[in-house]
């Protein structure tokens, strides 16, 4: 009995990161192990290893830990579910998903171009 209420009082005691705050854990090793094997069947003579996939995917996760909490919940949401579509997941898609999404959202709020139009200085 010490030992459970031990164990509940440790469990307690943790501050638990909430896990839409956390990048999440995607199964990457599939999507690279089919990569390599496509690009290996198709001759392509710049064919990506599985080890070259993993890395890059590994490194866009580290990328995705320094901006994941400053991302809008629904911009991460949408990518994520982009990234895990058709059943391959990858961090490099979610990486790139959220910075499309960025890139869009700061052209959006820009100021509007007025060109040379012919009414804009009409009153």
């Amino acid at each position: 009995m010490k030992v459970i209420l031990f164990s509940l009082a440790m469990l307690g005691s943790h501050s638990l990161i909430p896990i839409s705050d956390r990048v999440p854990e995607l199964k990457i090793e599939a999507l690279c192990k089919t990569t390599s094997e496509t690009d290996k069947a198709m001759g392509l003579a710049l064919a990506q290893s599985d080890a070259d996939c993993m890395r890059d995917e590994r490194a866009a996760q580290q990328q995705l830990g320094t901006i994941w909490t400053a991302t809008r919940p629904a911009v991460r949401d949408s990518c994520e579910g982009e990234a895990v579509s058709g059943g391959a997941q990858s961090y490099v898609d979610l990486l790139t998903c959220i910075q499309m999404t960025d890139a869009a959202n700061a052209l959006a709020s820009t100021t509007p171009l007025r060109g040379a139009s012919k009414n804009r200085n009409k009153q």
